[in-house]
Order: C-alpha cells, then structure tokens, then sequence
C-alpha cells in the first residue's frame, strides 16, 4: 500500500483514482499522519492488512521497524478484552 501526502493528492488526484479503480489503496496523509484511504469501492475478501488498520485509524504503528515478529498470533474478536486474552495466554 502506497501512502501519499494530501498535496501531492491534489496535484495528481486523476491519477490517483484510475489507481483505486484497478484496485490499488493509497493511504492519505497530512503531516506524516494517515488520515484517510483511497481504494476500490469493494475491498477483496480477507485483504485487510496492518497498513489498512492503520489508515482507518484503529491501530498504530510500531515506531521501531527492526524488531522481530512476535513467535504467536491470536485471533482478536470485537469487543475482546485484552486483560482476559493476557489471562487466558498465561493459563491463568
């Protein structure tokens, strides 16, 4: 996923959206920060990423790039609640 700054957008906003019509994501930002996406209307089924997370805003990103990925994931479901997961991980 590419990310562009909203003046750039500006400049270059018709080829920006024949981008998303092919089915391309850009993440907008202003300042550095996501703000917004550009993408398809329909999104593939399963195609969210961490960067689409990130763009909605419902996650950060890690400020550090170099540190290695985590030995286990575990799925997270709306409305869990990390304190019960951290339980249930540590077999408490």
């Amino acid at each position: 996923m590419d990310q562009i700054g909203i003046r750039r957008l500006r400049a270059e906003v018709a080829a920006q959206v024949r981008r998303a019509g092919a089915g391309e994501r850009v993440v907008i930002t202003v300042d550095g920060r996501p703000i917004a996406q550009l993408g398809p209307i329909e999104a593939p089924a399963g195609s969210h990423t961490i960067g689409d997370l990130a763009a909605q805003g419902r996650i950060l990103l890690a400020r550090r790039g170099d540190r290695p990925p985590p030995e286990m994931s575990l799925p997270l479901w709306a409305g869990t609640r990390i304190d019960q997961l951290v339980r249930e991980v540590r077999g408490r």
